[in-house]
């Protein structure tokens, strides 16, 4: 058990010289466009991992997964302070609070259930993409750590409950086409489809859960046709036409912004959210231009959406979008030692 701890302690250390390293202020704003290009995605990840690190201290880490009331219920979480949400850290008076929605307990009795964790349990997903995660009392434990509450809340697995969100962009343009450039950083603006939720009422990118057996490609596709387009609603020749030009969208190259723990505020201590995040980018504008948006499933409204560092979006979502910013080099910050520096 010591050896384990250790090794746990070692690892978030390293973790944390590895996140210092791609840190290093340089003189240079080329020369850090560049290397944080190569970087940016692993950051976040390395950030995560950071944040289930020795002491789970780390500053504006786990927030959304720590707050209440528990979303679509009155149930209040047992407070937890920064210096408390890691694991690692003794708290022998930890009392969390425990709750499972009732539409989630409505769902297929436990009765006989005998999951098979950190692995593929039949068509279920039930690795972490985050690693192995520790199994207490029978139950999966959050790797991020603490968040005062026991149970599955909202989500209908145990341990990860695994997500895709596709961002789709395209460059801001005037009325003869040209690409609009932010008058302060001095770079493109870019646009995403983003859609209201109607659970929250927040804006966010139009992802949703995988189906069991289904690959994290075909979610994507999905969950954007069902959310921005409406296409639940469609008649089959829509349908089709749908399909064909979202064939073409999907079909291109793009970039795995992310992949792994998202701090969510419907994660527990047993069940938390982790989502692939995909940027899909119509460069020219010809693709999207001819598909009509409209909110449909989850969503209440649709629309693009300017990129920039004043958005406020559901869970992890902003920080997803900042990635995606500095991938496509576009603009997010007026404040140019921002854009220079911060990774």
């Amino acid at each position: 058990m010591a050896g384990r701890l250790l090794g746990k302690a070692l690892a978030a250390v390293s973790l944390s010289l590895a996140l210092a390293s791609v840190t290093i202020r340089s003189s240079r704003c080329r020369g850090i466009q560049a290397f944080r290009n190569s970087f940016s995605s692993s950051w976040f990840h390395l950030n995560t991992n950071v944040m289930s690190g020795s002491n789970g201290s780390k500053e504006n880490s786990h927030n959304k997964a720590r707050t209440s009331p528990y979303p679509g219920s009155k149930v209040e979480r047992s407070q937890v302070p920064n210096e408390k949400v890691g694991w690692l850290v003794e708290w022998q008076d930890y009392k969390p609070v425990e709750y499972t929605a009732v539409s989630v307990l409505a769902g297929p009795s436990e009765s006989n259930f005998s999951p098979k964790f950190n692995e593929k349990d039949g068509h279920v997903e039930r690795k972490s993409k985050n690693g192995l995660y520790e199994i207490e009392n029978g139950r999966p434990r959050n790797p991020a750590g603490r968040t005062g509450l026991v149970g599955r809340g909202l989500l209908g697995r145990w341990g990860p409950n695994h997500a895709a969100d596709p961002i789709i962009t395209r460059w801001k343009r005037d009325s003869s086409g040209n690409k609009i450039m932010h008058p302060v950083s001095g770079k493109h603006i870019l646009q995403f489809v983003a859609i209201k939720r109607k659970d929250c009422g927040e804006w966010a990118i139009p992802g949703g859960m995988v189906d069991p057996g289904e690959k994290i490609s075909a979610t994507l596709k999905r969950e954007f046709g069902e959310e921005a387009l409406n296409s639940l609603q469609k008649t089959s020749a829509e349908k089709r036409e749908i399909e064909e030009k979202l064939h073409k969208l999907f079909s291109q190259d793009h970039l795995v912004i992310y992949k792994g723990y998202v701090d969510d505020p419907r994660n527990t201590d047993n069940a938390w959210m982790e989502t692939e995040a995909v940027n899909y980018h119509d460069e020219t504008g010809e693709i999207m231009d001819n598909l009509m948006l409209e909110a449909g499933d989850d969503a209440g409204k649709v629309k693009w959406v300017d990129i920039n560092d004043k958005l406020k979006l559901y869970a992890s979502h902003s920080q997803f979008i900042k990635l995606v910013a500095e991938k496509r080099d576009a603009h997010w910050s007026e404040d140019s030692e921002a854009d220079c520096h911060a990774l």
